[in-house]
């Protein structure tokens, strides 16, 4: 006995998806919708903003921006990015208006990550934090994730072998000179300074371009200790030179010429101290950066 006919309008309907079927087998697949990636970029921290700008990108906002000039100096912000205030004392209202995309912060201001998260997504890139380790690999590595998570990774593969690049050149520009240890401090005032050790962004790189660190006390994460002035007579090495960077506070130099204790020191003979302008001691790659072109040239004219 033969089967019951299938209705002509049920055949018409099972042709139709057959030859759907069919064609979606030549069809190239669809790719998976992803996340877009942020235009409107926020940060609350000087070294990512400056690796922005390196890797092609204006930050719509920095914290702190006022102060740019005083310890970043370079790249320039360009004027259209907008100061958020203090970085512990965002202005917020300013922030929810802005709608940026993605806020970029580190460890140092994990305090404010959750009211931040309210407003957009928020990065958290560690260079300095309280596991060590040194400095200058650590901002390597944040500039490589930060190119992954705005779309820039080729941005950020060129621009870290430019600045590899230029550190090598460097060290080949200082090979040739009998250059001193180096000891690297800021003023706090005229009887104290942070001085550089160990680990820290400066002291990586004097490594790198083939100087050496006179300090060999122990320091903190960030790379420093704060001593007394009169701790740099730990510094025995007769050629040692002492670096100071600015800002210096105004009367700290004119106190240092009066002051017995300083005189003492091996580093108030003439030729044995400088003073060179402003790079960001606790920054990225493009602060290394900053900091080894002032370093070289400045040994390069006086040794």
């Amino acid at each position: 006995m033969s089967a019951d006919p299938v209705p002509l309008s049920t055949l018409h309907s099972r042709r139709a998806l057959l030859a759907l079927m069919a064609g979606s087998a030549v069809l190239p697949a669809l790719p998976a919708l992803a996340d877009p990636l942020p235009s409107r970029i926020v940060s609350l921290d000087y070294g990512l903003a400056s690796t922005l700008l390196s890797l092609g990108v204006v930050p719509a906002a920095v914290a702190s921006l006022a102060d740019w000039g005083k310890w970043v100096v370079e790249p320039e912000m360009p004027a259209s990015t907008i100061d958020l205030g203090n970085s512990w004392e965002v202005n917020f209202e300013m922030l929810v208006s802005l709608k940026p995309d993605l806020i970029l912060s580190t460890p140092y201001l994990d305090a404010l990550q959750p009211r931040l998260e309210t407003v957009a997504p928020v990065a958290r890139l560690e260079v300095f934090s309280a596991e060590g380790g040194d400095i200058l690999p650590k901002a390597i590595a944040a500039t490589r994730k930060l190119g992954q998570r705005i779309g820039r990774v080729r941005e950020a593969e060129d621009f870290l072998k430019r600045a590899d690049d230029t550190f090598e050149a460097y060290r080949q520009r200082l090979s040739g000179r009998a250059a001193p240890p180096l000891a690297l401090v800021n003023f706090m005032d005229a009887r104290h300074a942070r001085i550089y050790t160990k680990s820290g962004l400066y002291d990586n790189v004097l490594t790198r371009i083939g100087l050496t660190n006179a300090w060999q006390g122990p320091g903190n994460y960030w790379g420093f200790e704060t001593i007394g002035i009169e701790q740099l007579s730990a510094v025995t090495s007769p050629d040692a030179r002492l670096i100071a960077f600015d800002p210096v506070p105004a009367d700290v130099l004119p106190k240092l010429g009066q002051s017995p204790l300083w005189n003492a020191l091996p580093f108030a003979r003439p030729g044995h101290f400088a003073v060179l302008p402003p790079a960001l001691m606790f920054g990225m790659v493009n602060d290394a950066l900053r900091f080894a072109r002032l370093i070289t040239t400045h040994l390069e004219d006086t040794l």
